[in-house]
């Protein structure tokens, strides 16, 4: 379950802005502030129903342009180099001088992208 809230999390933040503004807000409220469906509802002044709903269809959005765009894949694939990467360098001949650095750069570039 944590898995897939982290996913859409990620999912979100790479195509959120493709969503509806009312799509956007329930999203944030349940998956990012952690509102139960009733506390959304509640808050909106919708049925429990209605939010379950343009949750289902937000999700779907968002699957749909990951399947496009492939953000997310690129995401997890940069980020497994880069842990490669650093575990890599953790293991040849360097002074810790120049691990640390190489360490730094290939950190920040795990960041950045």
């Amino acid at each position: 379950m944590l898995e897939k809230v982290n996913r859409l999390n990620y999912l979100f933040d790479f195509y959120g802005l493709l969503l509806t503004k009312k799509q956007q807000n329930i999203m944030e409220m349940y998956y990012k502030e952690n509102f139960s469906l009733a506390e959304v509802a509640e808050h909106l002044n919708i049925s429990r129903q209605a939010v379950y709903d343009a949750l289902s269809r937000a999700v779907n959005t968002l699957e749909k342009w990951e399947e496009k765009l492939k953000l997310y894949e690129t995401h997890l694939q940069r980020r497994k180099e880069g842990l490669k990467a650093l575990d890599l360098l953790s293991n040849r001949q360097l002074s810790d001088h120049q691990i640390n650095k190489l360490k730094e750069i290939v950190k920040r570039f795990m960041v950045e992208s």
